[in-house]
């Protein structure tokens, strides 16, 4: 299969090279200006292509159409992939660019380079997991994405959910091609998967109740907003809940049926080292989400030394604190005591909600002391709904609409408020919103004069690192001011030193879940339960956890160096300007960047 991959990459190389080469520049145009219609062109090429990536930009195109998910599909792409990368190289000299073009052109190609050296090991993840997968996205999707102002956009809702039943069958087929080639995962994900299904498949027209299911209940609401006539309206919830019951429910329930099947194959071995090549494929792993060269053991080594680094600072915090006691019987007060969490009530959930509101209102008025720049595009603060809550992460962030008016979204996971103490709910906050992933991804949507593809593209080092600094930043601008919050703040960095252990751990030196869970018990202060989530979302994003570290290691050490060689120069704003200012970045990419801007204020 490999050899005949490559001999497909070589024809199609060689033909395009030929048919490209013949293409002479346009006169009128800068080779500048030329690069940028090319990026243009394949950035719109690509958006025609993708139906579900034009609505969450806030685009109604093919707003009835979900993504093909074959792996014909898959093999198109790849091969799109090529030919674009051989067209950079053979169109425009990069000599002759401007420093801003220079920029694009080398991510561009870095970009298609790593999508090529990738392709051979497409297979390699879990198309669907406990933490993510069509079963979860799809209503996620409808809900949060698929607008209905009109009585078009609720057909093509409805036209969507009947589309539900070819994308769980091309679902499922890739399942099925991933299990030929030993990607299955591990034994204990299918039962949280069963539940979520079993959780979306609850309520009407499902099931004979009063009580409508999640979709039916997103639709009902968003249709009941439209100006129309009643008996249009129920026309329009009777024919949704007909694909409810005639396309969705048989989709899901074709996935529980084959998911059963699947798990009679699956073990209890939880790294990728159980695939085939699996180390060279974690070895790749690694250099995507940290965009760096750093083995597997040099990160286990430097997530250790940062473990016990912030054990002493924390010790010293305790000490402040006036608790008498070792470092891990201050971990168990803080896991135990009551007045560091609301209640697990709806009140509890309420007032936890509202305190997220002010601290970011807080945040708010502060940041320009810090930041230039920032978004026009606002924020809200959501719980995660119901049928994905007891699976989903503490918290996490959708973008902002890049056409359209629907804001920033920080999730909030309220289903369990003994997973969310008091104390990390500031640390949470400025990571997910502000200043972390909002004001970073909304600030890149905004930027002028950058190709699209720039303004939606990530890197997970620079995006997390980014939201992990964002957390820093905040101690930096006074906030964390009761010592319990700034342990809270100390404990989200300490959990992301330890991630560098224990995906190491799991993926590179075997080690077990349970001997996982067992490090994380003895070094957190989280609950048993949030530990044990944690290294279940390690073992089935392999190496994606390592990124967060790194990246603000990275960011740090930029700001540092910085810092010493401009003295009093040194500006705050203008160095997040350098950092925010071309959208997400690969770490060697940004810290020529910032030697450039440094060496610009010598000068």
């Amino acid at each position: 299969m490999k050899l005949a991959l490559q001999i497909r990459f070589v024809l199609v190389l060689c033909a395009w090279t030929a048919a490209s080469t013949a293409l002479a520049p346009a006169a009128e145009q800068t080779e500048s200006e030329r690069l940028n219609a090319f990026f243009d062109r394949v950035y719109q090429e690509a958006l025609q292509r993708w139906p579900e990536w034009q609505t969450s930009l806030g685009l109604k195109d093919n707003y009835d159409k979900w993504n093909d998910r074959s792996e014909d599909r898959r093999i198109e792409e790849h091969e799109i992939t090529i030919r674009n990368l051989i067209e950079l190289r053979a169109k425009f000299d990069f000599a002759r660019l401007d420093e801003a073009a220079k920029l694009s052109y080398r991510i561009f190609e870095r970009n298609t380079e790593q999508g090529i050296l990738r392709f051979p090991y497409r297979h390699y993840y879990y198309p669907i997991s406990h933490l993510s997968g069509a079963h979860k996205r799809i209503p996620a999707f409808l809900i949060n994405r698929h607008d209905i102002s009109t009585r078009q956009d609720a057909e093509d809702y409805i036209t969507r959910l009947d589309g539900i039943a070819n994308v769980m069958a091309q679902v499922i087929q890739r399942l099925k091609i991933h299990a030929d080639k030993g990607i299955i995962p591990p034994r204990f994900v299918f039962p949280k998967v069963q539940g979520d299904i079993a959780k979306f498949l609850d309520g009407a027209p499902f099931e004979n109740t009063a009580a409508d299911s999640t979709l039916l209940a997103d639709f009902r609401a968003k249709v009941e907003g439209l100006e129309i006539p009643e008996a249009d309206r129920a026309k329009l919830i009777e024919a949704a809940e007909r694909s409810l019951l005639g396309s969705v429910k048989p989709a899901y329930e074709d996935l529980a049926r084959y998911m059963v099947d699947l798990e009679s194959r699956a073990t209890t071995d939880d790294g990728v080292w159980k695939f085939p090549d699996g180390d060279a494929y974690y070895e790749l792993a690694l250099k995507r989400r940290t965009t760096t060269d750093l083995s597997a053991q040099e990160i286990h080594d430097y997530g250790l030394a940062e473990v016990a680094r912030i054990h002493n600072e924390m010790r010293n915090l305790m000490t402040a604190t006036g608790f008498a006691g070792s470092l891990l019987e201050f971990f168990e007060f803080m896991r135990s005591d009551s007045s560091n969490f609301y209640a697990n009530t709806d009140a509890g959930r309420s007032k936890y909600l509202a305190e997220v509101q002010k601290v970011i209102a807080v945040m708010q008025r502060r940041i320009g002391a810090y930041f230039a720049t920032t978004p026009k595009a606002q924020l809200t603060v959501k719980r995660v709904e119901p049928f994905r809550e007891k699976t989903s992460p503490q918290g996490f962030y959708n973008s902002p609409a890049r056409y359209g008016d629907r804001p920033g979204a920080y999730y909030v996971n309220l289903y369990d408020m003994a997973l969310m103490p008091k104390s990390q709910l500031e640390g949470l906050a400025y990571h997910e919103a502000i200043p972390g992933h909002h004001l970073q991804i909304a600030t890149a949507q905004e930027l002028d004069g950058l190709p699209e593809f720039r303004k939606s593209g990530g890197y997970t080092a620079y995006v997390e690192g980014w939201a992990l600094y964002a957390e820093r930043l905040g101690k930096e601008m006074g906030f964390y001011e009761d010592p319990y919050s700034d342990f809270g703040r100390l404990s989200w960095e300490l959990l992301r030193a330890a991630r560098l252990v224990v995906d190491t751990g799991i993926h590179f030196k075997h080690w077990t879940r349970e001997e996982a869970i067992a490090y994380l018990d003895q070094n957190l202060p989280e609950a048993h339960d949030s530990n044990t989530a944690a290294i279940e979302r390690y073992i089935v994003w392999p190496a994606q956890a390592t990124a967060y570290k790194i990246g603000m290691r990275e960011i740090l050490k930029l700001r540092e160096r910085a810092k010493e060689r401009l003295g009093e120069r040194f500006d705050i704003r203008a160095f997040h300007q350098v950092v925010l200012g071309n959208g997400a970045l690969p770490l060697d990419v940004l810290a020529d960047l910032v030697e450039h801007w440094i060496n610009d204020q010598d000068g």
